[in-house]
């Protein structure tokens, strides 16, 4: 819950006003910059967009933009598509770069597939959204896109708010915020609760988020302090199986793995000072991370339990330098991290052909351990040519180093070195080593002015992302070591915006171009040099056609394609030309909108185009359409009424569809389900900057 207090009335304003307020964006320079002036696709949702979505899980509200799908999992899990297909594997969450508050979630190397669910993007005052390589002072993991949660400063709470929330299946959610002076300076906190029994058999989770901050002065400058958690305590459901299968009611609801479960805790403080003076400012930052997990891998054979953690700390300085015609940003990146991996299987395997098991023993497969150390350096130049025309430029440096410690036996026998057969045993563990990647990447962006409401861009930029610790230490097979080289993606960017106050647009062609992909082939070796091609038309407009009235649409037609032709691990083929599966073609919303005095209603449809589940484009999925529902209700000026109904139109569909192991795999989308909240606030007693 943010800002309970004003939420509706700060929608009136954004919806209604003329002209409307400007937008500013933050993600690109960390810096409050005016979105009709960034030379690149972004978008921002704000507070009162996320307080009227009331997003039971990120996928909700991410994706209303153009460009984003995310795939909700079992509870809490995703898997994530901005401009991009849905990726999967050890690597896959490398290809974005998550962020809190500009800072990373995660140490470099050390992602996580479902990691948003460690953010409190349901309480946040604004996500912001960039799309396509980051700026340079976006490092390793900025390759599709970036995604930045911006949690409340204590200006953005009410001074005590309170709200229940109910739904249907045994949902229940409480959230509370509250912000004021105290002798430190102005101190605010938003934290919420959430039980879900699940709608599917044995699929409920516990989870608790917290986000607190503490403004106040200090010397010259002013010291922000922020303080982030979350813990997760999910059991979790697995793929539905058989061709459309997510159309039987029964099997949608069946959970043919009760055993399987994640735990997952998160904890981020940090510590920000801002100075300015005349010739610009200076921005420090420090942090401190701590996170963990426990899953039980139900989808392998074997179904083997791991636990994962990482410990790390990092700097951001950062130099401003201006002028009224240009303007300087340089800055210097640091970061140390230490992780863990274990992973054990309790018995012997039971599951799958007599081979299948003789290689899968039981007892440990990984321990290791990684050290990490990340430096950068960056430049971001920007400057008024003559005329209508402006220029921008970047560049950053990077080095990740690894240092890597295997804690058992080297090579692929069970833990006391008893060997498999001729083979080896599946689980293979690489000799201890050391490895740094050093990575470069410009952006150049031309800029035209071409009215007082329009802009248009030309941008070329490049971005980058080390190998994960898993590609690299976590080996199967006879695979004794992993030389894999960073990937990288080339993008070229045509686009326009306009703001006006009656309605404000975007447009976007991209073409993009990465290279040395990593992934395992057919021998079930990591290995990189794959390619592939990702290009495509986006779309964003708001419309104002009267006081009271919205109307938003965003959308995206892009084609994301191999360009490479190989066998993949359980002999998969990839033929260049061929789509990547689970690419849509088409992904499109709309946003329809009405708000009086005291009643607001908005209304949206979602449309997922058809897709290919499989990399070989022999299977596919049909896409589908949702409706969802939002309403509240004012009672008073500090009690509200909002009812939420998901899946209007009570849909069969997947949120997500798979194709492996020679037949059909399929998260089952819920159901239509109504959410009912009662919500209170009361402002603060002082207004604070």
């Amino acid at each position: 819950m943010s800002a309970m207090s004003t939420s509706l009335l700060a929608a009136a304003v954004l919806l209604a006003a003329v002209p409307p307020l400007e937008e500013i964006v933050v993600t690109a320079t960390r810096q409050p910059d005016a979105l009709l002036v960034y030379p690149g696709s972004a978008a921002r949702l704000g507070q009162a967009d996320l307080e009227l979505t009331g997003a039971t899980h990120v996928s909700e509200a991410l994706n209303q933009v153009a460009g984003v799908m995310i795939q909700r999992g079992s509870g809490q899990e995703s898997l994530t598509a901005l401009r991009s297909p849905v990726l999967t594997g050890a690597g896959s969450c490398g290809a974005f770069l998550y962020l809190e508050d500009g800072i990373p979630l995660r140490p470099v190397g050390f992602c996580n597939v479902n990691e948003l669910f460690e953010v409190n993007s349901e309480q946040a005052a604004a996500i912001e959204v960039l799309r396509g390589p980051g700026s340079a002072l976006a490092g390793s993991n900025a390759l599709h896109g970036t995604v930045n949660v911006l949690p409340p400063l204590p200006a953005e709470l009410p001074g005590l708010g309170l709200a229940l929330e109910a739904g249907e299946q045994g949902y229940w959610r409480a959230r509370a915020a509250a912000a004021g002076s105290t002798p430190a300076g102005v101190a605010g906190a938003a934290l919420h609760a959430t039980r879900d029994a699940g709608w599917r058999d044995e699929a409920g989770f516990d989870e608790q988020k917290l986000s607190a901050a503490l403004v106040s002065a200090a010397g010259d400058g002013r010291l922000t302090l922020r303080l982030n958690g979350s813990n997760l305590d999910q059991e979790t459901a697995g793929f539905i199986t058989g061709h459309g299968a997510f159309r039987d009611p029964a099997l949608a609801r069946s959970n043919a793995n009760p055993e399987a479960y994640r735990d997952a805790w998160s904890l981020r403080a940090s510590a920000r000072w801002q100075h300015e003076d005349e010739r610009g400012g200076l921005d420090l930052r420090g942090y401190v991370r701590s996170s963990g997990m426990e899953f039980l891998q139900h989808f392998l054979l074997g179904k083997p339990l791991e636990r994962n953690g990482q410990h790390s700390l990092g700097v951001q300085l950062q130099r401003l330098w201006t002028d009224g015609a240009a303007r300087t940003i340089v800055g210097l990146d640091a970061e140390l991290a230490d992780g863990f991996l274990v992973e054990d299987q309790d018995g012997p395997t039971e599951e799958g052909s007599a081979a299948a098991r003789a290689i899968r023993p039981a007892g440990r497969h990984y321990d290791y351990t990684v050290r990490s150390n990340v430096a950068a350096a960056y430049v971001h130049h920007e400057r008024r040519l003559r005329g209508p025309w402006s220029l921008t430029a970047g560049l950053r440096a990077e080095t990740v180093g690894y240092r890597y410690d295997n804690r058992m036996l080297d090579g692929n026998t069970d833990e006391n070195g008893v060997p498999c057969g001729a083979g080896g045993c599946l689980y293979s563990r690489p000799a201890d080593r050391t490895d740094r990647f050093n990575m470069l990447a410009p952006r150049l962006a031309l800029g035209l002015e071409a009215g007082p409401a329009d802009r248009l861009w030309l941008a070329l930029a490049r971005g980058f992302r080390p190998p994960e610790t898993t590609e690299l230490y976590r080996l199967q097979r006879q695979q004794d070591s992993a030389d894999l080289d960073p990937e990288h993606i080339d993008s070229i960017e045509l686009g326009w915006r306009h703001a006006a106050a009656a309605w404000s647009a975007s447009l976007a062609a991209y073409l993009m171009d990465k290279r040395n992909v990593i992934f395992r082939d057919s021998g079930g070796f990591n290995v990189d040099g794959g390619r592939t091609r990702h290009a495509g038309l986006e779309y964003e407009a708001r419309w104002r056609p009267a006081p009271g009235w919205r109307l938003e649409a965003a959308g995206t037609y892009a084609r994301h394609s191999y360009r490479f032709t190989r066998t993949l691990d359980q002999g998969e083929r990839i033929v260049s030309g061929n789509d990547i599966d689970t690419a849509p073609r088409q992904l499109h919303s709309l946003r329809a909108g009405w708000e009086g005095r005291r009643a607001l209603v908005d209304i949206e449809w979602q449309h997922v185009g058809a897709y290919w589940a499989d990399a070989a484009n022999t299977a596919s999925y049909p896409g589908h359409d949702l409706l969802n529902l939002r309403a509240a209700w004012r009672a008073g000026d500090a009690l509200r009424l909002t009812l939420r109904i998901t899946n209007l139109l009570d849909r069969a569909y997947a949120d997500r569809a798979d194709y492996a192991f020679g037949g059909y795999r399929y998260f089952p989308g819920r159901g239509r389900a109504a959410f009912l909240e009662v919500s209170w606030a009361a402002a603060q007693a002082n207004a604070m900057e």
